[in-house]
């Protein structure tokens, strides 16, 4: 499992889709995992660090998670099957380590609000990460100054 972070969150310019990019912590590659609006939000509410006024979704799952006496102590993004991502998260209590399947995006959103880490295959990183090349670097930067411009609820459905 290769450890990595959240590099941008944006739109992709021809789906105008959520993306949400994940580098590796100790090389180059991107791993682009398309997202739905809702969890797009959720992850950039919780980058951003806004206080909603009342807990959304994924803040209600952490609350319940630390009341049950369980920690999220990280993520996995576990494998790629039909262009289609899956994750875990590893939960850790007083009976030991549970892991729950998950989706990607949900995973990243706990992630951000618990202040864990986020993992991926290896082989996922083989199969699906890229190095950016010059134009790539450009389309991230676009995107980190979109991050920096966008307002949670520009992700809201119509």
């Amino acid at each position: 499992m290769l450890p990595v972070r959240i590099h941008s969150l944006g739109l992709d310019t021809t789906s105008n889709q959520p993306v949400v990019l994940l580098k590796e912590e100790a090389g180059l590659r991107i791993l682009p995992i398309w997202i739905g609006q809702p969890e797009a939000t959720a992850i950039l509410i919780a980058i951003e660090g806004v206080e909603p006024p009342r807990p959304m979704t994924h803040d209600l799952l952490l609350a319940v998670l630390v009341a049950s006496g369980l920690t999220l102590d990280r993520v996995e993004i576990t494998r790629l099957e039909d262009a289609t991502f899956y994750a875990a998260l590893v939960l850790h209590g007083t009976s030991g380590v549970i892991t729950v399947d998950s989706r990607p995006s949900d995973s990243i959103a706990l992630a951000v609000r618990a202040g864990c880490p986020i993992l991926v295959a290896d082989e996922i990183m083989d199969t699906a990460g890229i190095v950016p090349d010059d134009d790539a670097e450009q389309e991230v930067e676009r995107f980190r100054d979109f991050l920096d411009s966008v307002d949670p609820e520009d992700f809201a459905s119509s």
